[in-house]
């Protein structure tokens, strides 16, 4: 049977198309590289290498036989690489960016528990609504919101977020209820991320669609304090379903237009391309599909 170590050689040599090369990368004599690549040539019964003084060429059965031999060989390494890496304990920097509206305490409070449970773990944190380059920043891992464009990064789903359009019955005493959505121009709102205290909000009915500019007295980066600014009656709001929910239950919001929210929109965790992960970021990304967020609903 053809020993699976002279194939690795073989397959080393034709990348690197030198023995001398191969064998410094495999940490061998060149002569045992030759020797190798000579045996494996015996036992099949044909020349997978033609020498020369000056160039290594790979006959027709070499490049046949590399074409078949090398992918089969980056798998055996990658399963080699997962087992070693889940034997160790996660440890090391890990680089995290996350939007903006993720900076507050519910995503600070689960950082500080997952550096707990995992003491050898650091985090560089970025909070930023710039989509960094995860390959040029090192970047571990990003959260983002929404459709990605970028096709060359592997995403996980972790949740889904809606958002309806809610009020407290003290900012709507004396007023119309809205009862389309053009009708919440006429109201005041709390924005998120509005321009001049302007924004546009996008509301769906099943396959109707709403697009509709608001304005209102205060505007913010954070869910946390449009969530703090509409539950004290400064306006409409559109909050996540989580920040809203239990409050619509108790009669401290009042759930306007009930036909319509904002289109679903799903939450990724995205990292470079990779044939596996280091665990320190397994374990991450297993902390954060378990972590309740305020900000999006966990998937079934």
């Amino acid at each position: 049977m053809t020993d699976l170590n002279d194939i690795a050689v073989f397959v080393k040599v034709a990348q690197l198309e030198s023995f001398s090369r191969a064998a410094h990368a495999l940490g061998m004599p060149v002569s045992t590289v030759s020797r190798r690549v000579t045996a494996l040539e015996e036992q099949l019964g044909v020349t997978l290498l033609q020498r020369t003084t000056r160039k290594l060429n790979l006959t027709a059965q070499g490049r046949a036989y590399f074409s078949q031999c090398s992918e089969p060989l980056n798998h055996l390494y990658d399963a080699e690489r997962v087992l070693i890496h889940a034997q160790r304990k996660p440890e090391g920097l890990l680089r995290i960016s996350v939007p903006v509206v993720l900076g507050q305490e519910p995503f600070y409070d689960f950082i500080s528990a997952f550096l707990k449970n995992y003491p050898r773990i650091q985090v560089d944190l970025f909070i930023t609504n710039t989509f960094l380059d995860l390959i040029a920043e090192n970047v571990d891992l990003a959260i983002r919101f929404g459709e990605l464009q970028d096709s060359t990064i592997i995403a996980q789903r972790v949740g889904k977020s809606v958002r309806y359009v809610v009020a407290t019955p003290t900012y709507l005493q004396g007023r119309a209820l809205p009862t389309k959505p053009e009708d919440l121009r006429e109201h005041q709102c709390v924005l998120l991320n509005g321009r001049n205290n302007e924004t546009e909000w996008h509301l769906v009915n099943g396959r109707k669609s709403a697009k509709v500019q608001v304005s209102g007295p205060i505007a913010s980066r954070d869910f946390q304090s449009v969530s703090a600014f509409t539950y004290k009656g400064h306006g409409v709001g559109l909050l996540p379903s989580n920040y809203c929910d239990d409050r619509i239950e108790r009669g401290e919001l009042i759930h306007l237009l009930p036909d319509w929210s904002s289109p679903e929109i799903f939450v990724h965790a995205v990292y470079q391309t990779r044939r596996f992960l280091p665990s320190k970021l397994q374990v991450f990304l297993d902390a954060l599909k378990a972590w309740k967020s305020p900000l999006w609903i966990p998937l079934r």
